[in-house]
């Protein structure tokens, strides 16, 4: 950890780390044992919204701008999956 961050965020990274990586894994939890297909998609964009946090996190927590790439990366990714797995669910392809 570098010297710049305040006496506050020396403690509140850590946490945010912890309960992050709790909300994953309860989100994994409901993405396989979720009810419906669609309660399953849901499951998996949290996740990708978990783990893009969990990124961000990490990058102000090891002061690195390539944490923020990986960020945007995951951010993008979540939108073209999450999309291609909502157009499957409801026409059952996804490419017409």
């Amino acid at each position: 950890m570098t010297a710049a961050l305040s006496a506050p965020l020396t403690w509140a990274l850590p946490a945010a780390i912890l309960l992050l990586a709790l909300a994953m894994v309860l989100t994994l939890l409901r993405m396989l044992h979720g009810p419906t297909a669609q309660d399953r998609v849901l499951a998996l964009d949290c996740m990708y919204l978990n783990g893009m946090l969990l990124v961000l996190v990490l990058a102000m927590h090891y002061a690195s701008e390539v944490y923020f790439e990986t960020a945007l990366l995951i951010a993008l990714f979540s939108c073209v999956g999450t999309t291609a797995m909502a157009k499957f669910l409801l026409r059952g392809e996804v490419i017409e």
